[in-house]
């Protein structure tokens, strides 16, 4: 089944790059259409597929069609692209815009939402997807393939569930990478250079995932074995505590989850 692309940014690419890497396509099966000439020359470079700017070619003899632009575009792109609307599979990975919203505009109701991160660029994505009531089993199952390339999916029965993945998955990289640059910072402070600041940061967060990932225990036990009493780590943490660390980053997510919320409703409304 070929594939076309709508947009061929970060996200497309590494769809693209997970799809032909797994050899679950061939590049004669994946097409592009994206308007910036470097990155049509970039992605015919990088992978032998074919791109074009125009729409309306590339959409032509396509089974299933990736919506990768943003947010702000995709109505605009589904007004151009409606009228080529004969069956095809919509899997979007436009963060914010509703299922309905995308059917509605393109008069289908074949359409799957996804919201993949930014890890997805390094094969270790996370996913959630929601498909609309009369999508069938197996084109759900050849939505999940595809995001399945560049990590791990989540299906969910309920699309507002997506705002939490948003919140969650979506922009969690974000706020890991804050974290992370807070760490550097410290150990700058405390006589590191940037090289050895980044590397002990780094090295530090991948050891602390991989154990929480491979443990049997909770997080919440983890952290205890570190927390010696009268110790390093526990002035730490009481010093996090007392500035209410945990409380912040918890209302900071269900600020995440309520603008994606609102995205929702900003970017779908009806004409």
């Amino acid at each position: 089944m070929n594939i076309c692309f709508i947009g061929g940014g970060n996200m497309a690419t590494a769809l693209i790059g997970g799809l032909l890497k797994g050899k679950f396509y061939v590049p004669e099966e994946l097409r592009a259409v994206e308007i910036n000439a470097d990155n049509r020359t970039k992605l015919q470079s990088e992978f032998g597929i074919h791109t074009s700017a125009d729409l309306t070619v590339e959409v032509k003899g396509s089974n299933i069609i990736v919506l990768a632009v943003k947010p702000q575009q995709l109505r605009t792109v589904c007004a151009q692209l409606s009228p080529l609307i004969n069956g095809q599979l919509i899997v979007s990975i436009a963060a914010g815009i509703r299922a309905s919203d995308i059917s509605r505009w393109l008069g289908t109701p074949n359409v799957v939402r996804c919201m993949p991160n930014t890890p997805a660029l390094v094969g270790k994505g996370v996913t959630g997807l929601y498909a609309l009531p009369k999508v069938s089993d197996a084109h759900q199952e050849i939505a999940g393939n595809i995001l399945r390339t560049v990590g791990s999916i989540w299906w969910l029965k309920d699309e507002v569930m997506l705002d939490s993945v948003t919140a969650i998955s979506g922009s969690g990289p974000a706020y890991v990478f804050y974290f992370i640059e807070a760490m550097q910072q410290a150990a700058r402070e405390l006589g590191f250079t940037e090289t050895q600041a980044k590397s002990l940061v780094i090295d530090t967060f991948f050891g602390a995932v991989k154990l929480a990932d491979e443990s049997k225990d909770d997080v919440s036990v983890l952290r205890a074995r570190v927390t010696s009493k009268n110790g390093t780590t526990e002035r730490a943490l009481l010093s996090m505590e007392a500035n209410h660390v945990n409380q912040h980053i918890i209302t900071a997510v269900k600020a995440a989850a309520a603008r994606s919320r609102e995205m929702g409703d900003e970017l779908g409304q009806a004409t």
